[in-house]
């Protein structure tokens, strides 16, 4: 069945675009913020969203950030996002093969790579129907997955916050609750511990929950008592807007520092976590 293609039009984004194909259970959205630098390039997100409402909401957020964080490293590259709408057990090569068919209307565009419960796997089933693709593993090259590359920074800026705060780097008795531990969450969870930190983890998967408890003596909280923890560090690792009018008052850290993109839900908020005195890197 052939894609059902409809445009959105969105204030200040040069090309937003919803596609569907219900013989593949493929509905998804590709945002194109700006490509005054290049084409867009942005990861794929497949999140059960509750609503279109909620994934183009995520999808415009995204990409407008990508367009900044594009810029800021000085690369040639514009800001896009996609996200499809799905359970991650839903998974298929049919939904896949569909989503490249979808990315392959954008003729270069955009560019599409790995982002939440998207894996090297995924990727490649996307590359089988277009070459609009980054970060397939093991593939001749490319770059390969960027995971453990993102969460070395984070680690390494995790360290440059400790010593603003105490006067050295030293990890070791730190304490650190990560919100998120997929593949950059978990990777920097992994530095942590091997550095003398002590890992507090929340996670909407039970399996690499359990995994971080066995592996790396991680201890395990909630989803909403993450908040709340008497720890250094909170580290927000996967979705945005966490960090919000609710969220702030609660926290008890002494910095945040983590890998998710967009954890502000609003510009205010950024005020609210200053006038706390809490340096967010």
């Amino acid at each position: 069945m052939a894609l059902n293609i409809k445009e959105i039009k969105q204030e200040g984004f040069e090309r937003v675009v919803f596609a569907e194909d219900p013989s593949a259970r493929l509905s998804a959205i590709i945002a194109i913020h700006n490509t005054h630098l290049g084409p867009a390039c942005g990861g794929i997100r497949l999140l059960p969203y509750a609503s279109q409402n909620e994934a183009l909401y995520d999808v415009l957020r995204l990409a407008k950030g990508m367009s900044y964080k594009s810029a800021l490293a000085g690369i040639n590259f514009g800001g896009g996002k996609s996200v499809i709408l799905a359970d991650p057990k839903q998974k298929s090569n049919e939904l896949f093969h569909a989503f490249g068919d979808f990315v392959e209307t954008f003729k270069g565009k955009y560019i599409a790579a790995k982002d939440m419960n998207i894996g090297s796997p995924d990727l490649a089933l996307v590359k089988e129907r277009t070459r609009h693709v980054l970060g397939v593993e093991g593939e001749k090259g490319t770059s390969g997955d960027p995971s453990p590359v993102t969460a070395l920074g984070v680690f390494r800026a995790l360290e440059a916050t400790v010593e603003f705060l105490e006067g050295s780097r030293k990890i070791n008795g730190l304490k650190v609750a990560i919100q998120g531990i997929g593949h950059v969450g978990y990777a920097l969870a992994s530095h942590i511990k091997k550095a003398g930190g002590e890992i507090w983890v929340t996670d909407t998967d039970n399996k690499v929950l359990d995994k971080a408890q066995k592996e790396l003596g991680a201890k395990v909280v909630s989803l909403e008592e993450v908040y709340d923890l008497d720890v250094d560090i909170f580290s927000p690792c996967a979705r945005g807007a966490v960090l919000n009018q609710t969220t702030i008052p609660r926290l008890k850290v002494k910095a945040i520092v983590g890998a998710a993109n967009n954890q502000l839900e609003t510009p205010q908020d950024g005020n609210r976590i200053h006038e706390l005195g809490i340096p967010n890197s």
